[in-house]
C-alpha cells in the first residue's frame, strides 16, 4: 500500500509540474502574440497617415 501511495503522490507531482509549465507556456504565448498585434497595429496606422 505504502509503495501504491508513492507512485501515485509522484505521478501527482509530476502531473502539476508539467501543468504549471504548460500553463506558463501558454500565459507567455499569448502575452507575445497581443504584444506582435499591437505592432503591427501601429506600423499599419503610421502608413496611413
Amino acid at each position: 500500500m505504502i509503495a501504491f501511495m508513492n507512485s501515485f503522490f509522484s505521478y501527482l507531482l509530476l502531473f502539476i509540474v508539467m501543468a504549471v509549465i504548460a500553463g506558463t507556456g501558454i500565459f507567455v504565448g499569448i502575452t507575445m502574440r497581443k504584444k506582435k498585434n499591437l505592432q503591427a497595429q501601429a506600423g499599419t496606422e503610421e502608413e496611413v497617415q
